[in-house]
């Protein structure tokens, strides 16, 4: 049954939609493609962000960057950082026994990172069309049909909602988006400064005793990462001027640093929401329009990227007819609860950034108890989304983790995943793929530096099972890539 607004049905000419061409739609189409899925991403924005701004990317998305073989890429325009201190901004060092091979924070602009992971999409085959922003959705059995502005209808399988925190297909949607309104406004830029760096240092010593929410920055060229409190902000969504941190500037450190010449400058709150579900039929979200939080350690460009990496095989999967029937509902399973721990991990972090005498007590007890290496390693792998572990039922604890980047005969185990198939890594010499090799390869490697027999690894490089027995090995392969052909 259609409504007044889709009075005929377009041809279906696409698999999946995706609205939203930021870094998780980029991810999501380029992981489709690698199944042959038929794509096309929308971006309302006619051209890709310009200005400027400093990105990092955590340890799991340098990972899953190694995995479809594009780390190299972007280490080329990244510059790498400790990955210490990135908790509250408390400065400690990197923990010990970090356990991946990646264990560093890469610095990226914005734009390098949004290109390069549109390229990719595009070399794999992904349609990206810009300046088409969706206006409305209907969805049936059989598919969805988008409504764009100007009035053109496309039709497809599947839509996902990858177009940020203002999310149209969420409203769309009717899903509710709870949580809380923003409460502390932040002004953060990029410019040059006029003043010595000793000076700079001297002051912000000073002035981070008591304000964490407070920081000149150097990233090179003369150019400055500059964070500062601001007073009550009227409208969120006009950009401020750099009078606006001159004063802010004056206000709380008693000089503005002769700051000039802005590459961008911008503002954001500590609004905190959650979608309440990841999926409605054929309409799916991730990234922003899934989440929103203060940017506090950095994780928000991560979060949605590992969204991406998480729904884009199983939805690969439904499409090419041989999901299991709930594996698409594994992906809100799966990631609403870690998005959850990354709202709550910011939350208290903004709490330990706060003035006041009580988060200020506590502050200084957790950046005791951080002396502990296991502590600050904890809180590390946190961050940099290394420590999840999904329930996929009992059994040892690396089961439902993801694993490091190890040895094996081939050379790196991440260089056998750039297809974004499953694995079977098999140390026994004595297991099969059998009729599920046409989605799992095996690679039989006695030398494999893993310390159990054997382990099934799904295309996000999370461990599946872990064992060596054939038909225990069926049985998990049947339920994470279904019917054997």
């Amino acid at each position: 049954m259609h409504s007044p607004h889709f009075p005929a049905e377009p041809p279906r000419a696409f698999d999946v939609i995706i609205a939203g061409c930021g870094p998780t739609g980029a991810m999501l189409a380029a992981e489709l493609r690698l199944h042959d899925v038929r794509v096309l991403v929308l971006e309302k924005e006619t051209e890709p962000v310009s200005f400027v701004r400093i990105v990092g990317l955590h340890v799991r998305s340098l990972e899953l960057m190694a995995m479809r073989g594009l780390l190299d890429r972007i280490l080329e325009r990244g510059r790498r950082r400790p990955v210490g201190g990135v908790f509250a901004a408390i400065a400690k060092p990197t923990p010990e026994g970090l356990d991946s091979a990646y264990a560093y924070l890469l610095g990226i602009p914005q734009p390098v990172i949004d290109r390069l992971l549109e390229e990719h999409a595009a070399e794999l085959g992904a349609q990206v069309r810009r300046g088409r922003a969706v206006t409305g959705l209907e969805q049936d059995d059989e598919g969805v049909t988008v409504e764009l502005a100007g009035g053109e209808r496309l039709r497809s399988r599947y839509l996902v909602g990858c177009d940020g925190a203002r999310s149209t297909v969420r409203k769309l949607l009717g899903v509710g988006f709870p949580g809380e309104p923003s409460r502390n406004d932040t002004l953060m830029g990029e410019m040059k400064v006029g003043v010595p760096q000793e000076e700079i240092a001297a002051t912000m010593t000073e002035v981070t005793e008591t304000n964490k929410r407070f920081w000149l920055r150097p990233i090179g060229e003369g150019v400055y990462s500059v964070v500062v409190p601001a007073a009550g902000v009227s409208d969120r969504t006009e950009p401020p001027a750099l009078e606006d941190f001159q004063q802010r500037l004056r206000a709380i450190a008693g000089t503005d640093f002769g700051v000039h010449s802005p590459r961008w400058l911008s503002r954001f709150g500590d609004a905190t929401r959650l979608a309440e579900r990841y999926r409605v039929g054929r309409v799916l979200l991730a990234g922003d329009a899934a989440h929103i939080h203060p940017p506090t350690g950095g994780q928000g460009l991560n979060l949605g990227v590992q969204d991406a990496f998480n729904l884009g095989w199983k939805l690969a999967a439904q499409i090419r007819g041989w999901a299991p029937e709930a594996l698409l509902d594994t992906y809100q399973a799966e990631r609403h609860p870690v998005a959850a721990d990354v709202l709550d991990n910011t939350r208290a972090q903004m709490e330990l950034m706060s003035t006041e005498p009580g988060p200020r007590a506590v502050r200084r007890l957790l950046t005791e108890l951080m002396d502990f290496n296991e502590v600050n390693r904890h809180l590390v792998e946190k961050i940099t989304a290394i420590g999840i572990r999904y329930d996929f039922g009992e059994g040892p604890d690396l089961l439902g983790r993801r694993l490091r980047d190890i040895d094996v005969k081939q050379g790196h185990l991440y260089g056998l995943l750039h297809r974004g198939r499953g694995l079977l890594l098999d140390r026994t010499e004595r297991l099969t793929a059998g009729g599920w090799s046409d989605r799992v390869d095996h690679l039989a490697d006695p030398t494999a530096v893993l310390d159990v027999p054997c382990v099934l690894l799904r295309p996000d490089g999370h461990v599946a099972w872990i064992g060596d027995d054939q038909q225990d090995l069926d049985d998990h392969l049947s339920r994470w890539f279904g019917e054997p052909a």
